[in-house]
C-alpha cells in the first residue's frame, strides 16, 4: 500500500493542510494511521473518504454542523448495511433494513430542508430582481 502524507493530499483535495486536520479533529474523516515520529500518513481509502466529504460539503452546501450529521449517517448506513449482508436471521436482516431505511429518511429530510432554503433564497433574490426591473423600467 502506498501512503501520501498531508502535503500531498492537500495537493490532491485543494484543501488546506490546516483544514485536513480541522477536518480529522471534529471527527468527519478518521484519523489517519501515524509514523513513530507522529507524521500523518494516508491510504486510498482515506483519500475516498475525504473526498466525500468535500463533495458532500460543496454539492449540499452543508454547516459544518450538518456536515457532521450526515457524515456519521452515511457511516451508520454503511454498517448497517454490513450487519445486514453478514445476517442470516430474517427478523435481523428486516430489524437491519429498518434502520437502513430510517437513516436515509433522515439523510433525505436534510437534503429536502437544504433545498427549501435555496428556494427561498432564490425567491427572494427574484422579488429584488423584479423590483430593479420595475424601478428601470419607471425611470426610461
Amino acid at each position: 500500500m502506498e501512503w501520501m502524507k498531508i502535503d500531498q493530499v492537500a495537493k490532491r483535495s485543494g484543501l488546506t493542510k490546516r483544514t485536513i486536520r480541522f477536518y480529522e479533529e471534529i471527527g468527519l474523516i478518521p484519523a489517519p494511521k501515524r509514523t513513530e515520529g507522529g507524521v500523518r500518513l494516508y491510504s486510498e481509502d482515506d483519500m475516498e473518504e475525504l473526498e466525500k466529504v468535500t463533495s458532500t460539503k460543496e454539492v449540499l452546501g452543508f454547516s459544518l454542523q450538518e456536515l457532521q450529521q450526515f457524515m456519521e449517517m452515511s457511516r451508520q448506513l454503511e454498517l448497517n448495511k454490513e450487519g445486514y449482508l453478514l445476517s442470516l436471521d430474517p427478523k435481523e436482516r428486516k430489524a437491519k433494513l429498518e434502520e437502513l431505511q430510517h437513516a436515509l429518511n433522515h439523510q433525505l429530510e436534510m437534503i429536502d430542508e437544504k433545498i427549501s432554503t435555496f428556494l427561498h433564497f432564490k425567491e427572494r433574490l427574484n422579488g429584488m430582481k423584479e423590483k430593479a426591473d420595475r424601478a428601470i423600467q419607471s425611470i426610461e
